[in-house]
């Protein structure tokens, strides 16, 4: 039997037999793919794809930029809002980025602890090395109660193994409840932001995938946002009432009691974690938190990070099974996935302590403008840009994960929100130079380019016959400033963005005149150069 963190897989469930990659959600190792071809800014952009070619496609979508300005600003100013009245903002930073800290230096023990307390109190527990070993698990547990349906909590992780499409292979029709995942699962969508995954739709676009996807939806339908909800709460409240089965994630797992928490704001949760019969929790090994004390810094940081809320309005605790009470079976299966992998890397390893707030997505002026498509994983942002390559790995310099830490100004702005204090900025720039160190002595145009660059820069004397000679860009600029096309290679800037042209007077000219020594005025006349003899 194989083993991840040194402990064997499967424990708890009758062995499965080991299978190939799964062919589940983008992000994973293996994804299914949206369309090759891309007509035009609307289209869904295509997974595969390199950062750079998804985000020039998505920056000519000028509704999908209103939609996320508008958005991204109104979820900013609430948070900013809700933080400003916590005196003790950044001593809860400090305490959560060292709780989850020591999760990760004994991650191994606290997970046994976990195990333990979950299977005393009734609970079954699993081992899932990768996506395809915990898809399997679920299925066969699905399938053992008989049941063809399924309703499910917004999870992360359940989309980052395609467990959705899983389920359908086996034929197990899957129901999202979350009213944004219900939304783009409608749509044939895909997420596009870690807590508002249907944040690219506007109202107008919600009626209109309602009306045409929703059968039950009333013909009458506006897009006001009151009428959506109850169009969406009477379709679900079917499904809640006759699911035997439920599948969530989890925000946290508290190591000491075998306690699982969700947090959100709708309800669905709550509702499908009472009702079922038999309640399947799918948690990535990173969620961790060491004792049930613990969750008081947690759950002061993550409603106001998230949703900009002082506190969750369903908060939902289950230990175990409580006979009579709730679901009568319990099965929980830890997912590792790539999370070894990070963990192994003494800096990247950060990277785990998210809470999955989507803070850092709602700041960054980079996801504001090309949205969480261009990303090609279910984790957008910033906290994506760093996460996904680590979790998937690569597989060479055409992998499109590595063009993801690329993508981030380094403005730092998502360390300045982040709950726990995780720093992005330092983890891209960890990965872009572990991602040029594997591309060492393989000659790409990027690294030529730097090469000559160096050169240049290396003596004052080269830097100052650049800068002369780069008064061309003056002529080329002409009036309007700015160089917006020039030839190959050239023209792999300015297909992108415009060149603007040096000024007129370098920073070492600005500093000569500056700076330069006044001439001394001249002595007096003596009278030996005079000639006069008194």
């Amino acid at each position: 039997m194989s083993t991840f963190l040194g402990f064997p897989t499967r424990r708890g469930a009758k062995p499965l037999p080991d299978g190939g990659t799964h062919q589940g959600a983008p992000g994973t190792t293996a994804g299914p793919g949206w369309a090759d071809d891309v007509p035009h800014p609307d289209a869904p952009l295509r997974w595969g794809a390199t950062f750079p070619e998804a985000a020039k496609q998505a920056l000519g979508n000028t509704q999908l930029r209103r939609n996320l300005a508008h958005a991204t600003s109104t979820i900013r100013a609430k948070r900013a809002a809700v933080v400003g009245e916590v005196p003790d903002w950044e001593e809860l930073r400090d305490a959560g980025s060292t709780i989850k800290a020591h999760v990760m230096s004994d991650l191994p023990h606290l997970l046994e602890e976990l195990e333990r307390n979950v299977t005393a109190r009734g609970g079954v527990v699993h081992w899932a090395r990768d996506a395809a070993e915990a898809n399997r698990i679920v299925t066969d547990l699905v399938k053992a109660t008989g049941e063809t349906e399924v309703v499910k909590v917004k999870s992360m992780v359940t989309q980052e193994i395609g467990l959705n499409e899983a389920l359908s292979e086996e034929g197990i029709a899957a129901f999202e409840t979350d009213l944004a995942e219900l939304i783009v699962q409608l749509a044939d969508d895909m997420p596009s932001h870690i807590l508002v995954p249907a944040i690219h739709r506007n109202r107008s676009e919600i009626r209109e995938i309602f009306l045409e996807r929703m059968g039950d939806a009333p013909p009458d339908l506006t897009d006001a946002p009151r009428e959506l909800a109850m169009a969406a709460r009477a379709h679900l409240r079917r499904k809640f009432l006759s699911a035997k089965v439920a599948i969530s994630g989890a925000n946290f797992a508290v190591a000491d009691t075998g306690t699982l928490a969700v947090v959100e704001s709708e309800g669905n949760g709550r509702m499908c974690l009472t009702l079922p019969e038999t309640l399947i929790t799918v948690m990535g090994i990173e969620k961790l938190i060491p004792t049930y004390q613990d969750l008081e810094v947690f759950m002061a940081l993550l409603p106001r990070s998230s949703t900009g809320e002082r506190m969750n309005p369903y908060t939902s605790l289950w230990t175990g099974v409580t006979p009579g009470d709730g679901p009568q079976e319990f099965h929980l299966v830890l997912l590792d996935n790539g999370r070894s992998k990070a963990l192994a890397d003494d800096v990247g390893r950060a990277a785990l302590h998210c809470i999955r707030c989507s803070a850092c997505l709602n700041v960054c002026p980079v996801y504001e403008r090309v949205g969480g498509h261009a990303y090609g994983s279910v984790y957008p942002g910033p906290i994506g840009a760093v996460l996904t390559p680590q979790l998937t790995g690569s597989t060479g310099r055409s992998d499109p994960n590595n063009s993801l830490p690329y993508a981030s100004t380094l403005c730092g702005a998502c360390y300045d929100v982040c709950p726990v204090k995780i720093d992005i900025p330092s983890l891209l720039v960890h990965l872009r130079a572990r991602e040029v160190d594997q591309d060492r002595g393989r000659p790409t145009a990027w690294g030529a380019a730097m090469k000559a660059a160096s050169f240049v820069m290396a003596t004052p004397g080269r830097f100052e016959l650049a800068e002369k000679a780069g008064g061309v860009t003056r002529v080329l600029g002409g009036s309007k400033g700015r160089i917006t096309s020039l030839p190959f290679p050239g023209s792999k800037w300015t297909d992108a963005r415009d060149l603007p042209v040096l000024p007129r007077q370098s920073f070492r000219e600005w500093w000569a005149d500056e700076h330069a020594t006044p001439e001394a005025p001249p002595s007096p006349a003596s009278p030996e150069t005079t000639g006069d003899a008194r």
